[in-house]
Parts: structure tokens; sequence; C-alpha cells
């Protein structure tokens, strides 16, 4: 056995927290070789893009998970990935280290500063993907550029590559993991010390809505593919029943890989009538897909518009109507409904999401960047890739987007896929008594409804709001 055999590795955790279906983790402890399982909380390389409060809740739960599952071995440390990976493989005699790829710029800037620091010492640096169901740089259009459309690029670009994706890994098979050596200078390496968790637990509602860990991704999995998987394609866009799968956080920080999921509804293809079903699942996962792939190709997408003219739009400044958005006071009970599921459980429903964004940059006509930061702070499943692409695409400012001239109506939103307000109710207590036949237009209830004291008055009106947004654009477009 040569010293490569002999030597520990180390394994570098990020948006993996998991052990079934990691290929860094399932190579780096192949053969029986000892691990070092590290975690760097890197917020100085992230910048403004370092962690939400929201999803360092999450976070600091997840490694909690991790670190039963690695039995009390899992280094978790804070500051730069830069010094920490290096150091600690040189301590442990590592001769590779092992990652699985983010598509996140400032990791990928990251990245590259580790490996050229291990090159240094002669120590392997070793990527794997780990987070992707297709490799962002090897689907491309017949001319070698990438696609900007999203069903070509799921179609041709990904289903019609020769190969599918790759199927879940097991768990490495009796795990070795080897103790940091005293002297590395690494101090207090628990969790608690990264100071993820809040001092005052305003946290208490994710606490209810949510368990975390790979443990749990695997049942919340079971429960959708029992509960929420027939139906999934006429009912994914109804916030009142329970077809979706809200694998997002779960698929963010990778305690349950894409690959998994992929795979988990291909044995129900043999029911005929779940075919659709399954279909328009994938395709959601396709999309996810698409929003790693554009930030792959275009990294200033967090920041820029993807589309230059959008440099020029007549954004309003409106302090006061952005923390009525933000505090879901804007009169619109459909908006205001998702905005406070979202503070109250750290996730909103996906077509609830896209009514709050379409009302914020179109009926509000404020930048979509004030979304995306809400969104970054207050999500559970804040994922740089999925959470710039999707306000770009709502502000119609993006890849394949929303053209901007569609602009979501609230009270027919409300209508069409909540329509006996259970939604609405659930999370807007001040509504309760409002039937279903007025619960999107409370100020047309009766006085007793209490709009304008116990509910506010719509922010804007519809009619007016949208036709100056489409001025705006018009202007914008030179037509």
């Amino acid at each position: 056995m040569n010293r490569e055999d002999l030597a520990p590795a180390l394994v570098w955790f990020r948006e993996d927290l998991r052990l079934a279906d990691n290929p860094a983790l399932y190579a780096a402890a192949s053969g029986g070789r000892p691990i070092l399982p590290v975690y760097v909380l890197d917020d100085e390389a992230a910048g403004s893009w370092a962690i939400g409060a929201a999803s360092r809740w999450w976070l600091h739960q997840s490694l909690l998970a991790l670190d039963r599952r690695f039995g009390g071995a899992l280094l978790t440390l804070a500051g730069s990935a830069e010094r920490w990976i290096p150091e600690l493989a040189r301590q442990v005699g590592a001769t590779s280290v092992h990652v699985n790829r983010s598509v996140a710029p400032w990791q990928v800037g990251s990245d590259a500063a580790v490996e050229a620091a291990l090159a240094r010492d002669q120590i392997e640096f070793r990527r794997y993907d780990g987070s992707s169901l297709f490799d962002p740089d090897r689907v491309l259009k017949p001319d070698g550029t990438p696609y900007r459309v999203f069903t070509p690029f799921y179609r041709k670009g990904c289903l019609g590559q020769a190969e599918p994706p790759r199927e879940p890994l097991p768990e490495p098979e009796a795990l070795k993991t080897v103790a940091c050596p005293s002297g590395t200078g690494a101090g207090d390496a628990s969790i608690d010390a990264l100071g993820l968790m809040p001092d005052i637990p305003w946290y208490s509602g994710f606490e209810q809505s949510w368990s975390v860990g790979e443990s749990a991704a695997l049942e919340r999995l079971d429960a959708f593919l029992d509960r929420g998987l027939r139906g999934y394609k006429s009912d994914r866009n109804r916030p009142d029943r329970e077809n979706v799968s809200r694998l997002s956080p779960y698929l963010h920080f990778g305690e349950i890989s894409p690959n998994q999921v992929w795979y988990s509804v291909e044995p129900l293809r043999s029911d005929p009538v779940l075919g659709d079903d399954i279909d328009s699942f994938q395709s959601e996962l396709g999309w996810r897909e698409f929003s790693r792939y554009l930030l792959t190709h275009w990294p200033t997408l967090p920041e820029q518009n993807w589309q230059e003219k959008f440099d020029k739009f007549p954004w309003q400044s409106d302090e006061a109507a952005l923390e009525r958005w933000q505090q879901g006071l804007t009169g619109y009970p459909i908006v205001d409904a998702g905005m406070r599921e979202l503070w109250q459980t750290g996730y909103m429903h996906n077509r609830v999401r896209m009514i709050v964004g379409s009302f914020l940059v179109k009926n509000l006509m404020l930048d979509w960047r004030h979304g995306e930061h809400w969104f970054w702070d207050t999500l559970l499943d804040a994922d740089l890739a999925n959470n710039s692409a999707s306000w770009q695409w709502v502000a119609g400012s993006g890849a394949d987007a929303a053209p901007f001239f569609r602009i979501f109506n609230p009270v027919t939103q409300g209508k069409k896929f909540d329509p006996n307000g259970d939604y609405v109710r659930r999370f807007i207590p001040e509504l309760a008594g409002v039937g279903a036949d007025r619960i999107h237009e409370p100020r047309t209830a009766p006085g007793d409804a209490g709009i304008g004291t116990d509910y506010p008055a719509p922010i804007v009106e519809l009619p007016a709001s949208r036709e100056r947004a489409l001025a705006a654009f018009k202007a914008l477009s030179g037509g």
C-alpha cells in the first residue's frame, strides 16, 4: 500500500450537507481512506452574498444533523477558506482535497485560490458535480455558445444529450474520520461558535414548519411522492393544496441531491396516470438547472440586468411602499398572504412568489433587486442562482423572461389559484370572516371586514399602476 492509500483526504463541505450521493465524499473515502470533514463559513469571501438570516438558521440545524452523522467529527470553522483548507490539509497530512462544485461566482473564485495554495504543497484539488443534473459547461448550442431560452436548453441541451443524469451514489461504507491535531489555530471549532443563531428567537415559526437534515429531506420527498405528485401538473400552482414538493431548502443546502429526486419518480412511470405529473415535476428540476446554468455563464446575474436595456428603466424610489410590501400590508390579500408566509415560515409557494414579484416590480415600479435582497435574507431556500434568475425573470430583464407587459393581477390570480381563500385566511387572520366571493377583494365586503383598520386599503390602484408600468416599458423600448 503506497503513501496516498494510507494518507487521509480532506472533504470540504459546502452546499452538499449529506452522506448519500455525495460524489466528493464518496471518492475521498474510497478504499476505506480516512477523511477529515470540514465546513468553513466564509462570509468575507461571500461579501454581499453572505448567507442571509433565515438561511443561517437552517444552516445551523443542518450542520448539527451532519455532525451527528459523523459521530461528532465534523470540523466547522469561520473565516477564510483560502487560509483554512490548505492549512488543515497540511496539518493532517492529506494528499488530496475533495469538494463538490459550486456555481456562485464568489465560490468559483475561492476554489481557484484554494487550488493554487494546495498546488504549492503538492496536494491535489479534486472537484465533482454533486448539485447539478447536467454539466453546465457541456450543455451548449451547436455553435458552442450557451443557451438563452429554457425550452431548447432543457429539451435539446439536457434531455437530448447522450448521457442521462448520473445515478445516485450510496453512502460510503464504514466511514473513517481523523481528528484535527491540536495547535492548528482552529480555536473553538464548534457549530455554536459560528454564530449562526440569532439572540432573539424570531425563528419559532421555522421550528414549527420544518425538520432539517438529510433524513428530513428523504422523509419530505417520500411525503411528496405519496401525497403530492398525483395531480402535480394541474395543481402545483394552487397554494391552498399540497401539490408542491417543498424540497427547495433541502436541495439548496444539499441535504438531498437533484439526482436522488430525479430518479425517485422514475419507478412511478409504470402508473400511466402519473406520466404528465412526473414530466412536469422533472421540468421544474430543469428550471433549477437553467438558473444554475445562467449563473455559470453570466456570473453578473445577481447584480446586473441580463438585458442591458433595463439599465435605463425608470425605477421608483418609495421606501414606504417597499416596507408595506415586505410586511404584507399592501391591501391585496394574495400578495400579503405570501409575504406573511415568507416571514413566518421562511418559505413561499412558487406561484405566489411570481405574484408578489410582479406586484413589486410592475405595480409598485420598484427595482427587482429590492425583492432579490429581501428574499435573500428571509428565504430558507435562498439560492443565489434561483433567486437572481427568478427575480430577473419576473422583472422581464432576464433570460427567457416573462415579458414586462405580462403583469399579474393579484385579484384575478387569487381568485384563480386560491378560489376559496383558504391560503389567504391561513396567513391573514384579519380576513377570517370574509367569504370566498369577497376574500380577494375585501374592500367590496361589508363594513365589518375592517378595511382600512384591521386590514389596509390597497396601496395602489391596479389599472393606474398597470398603465404606468406599461408606459415606462413602452418608452424604454422606443415604441
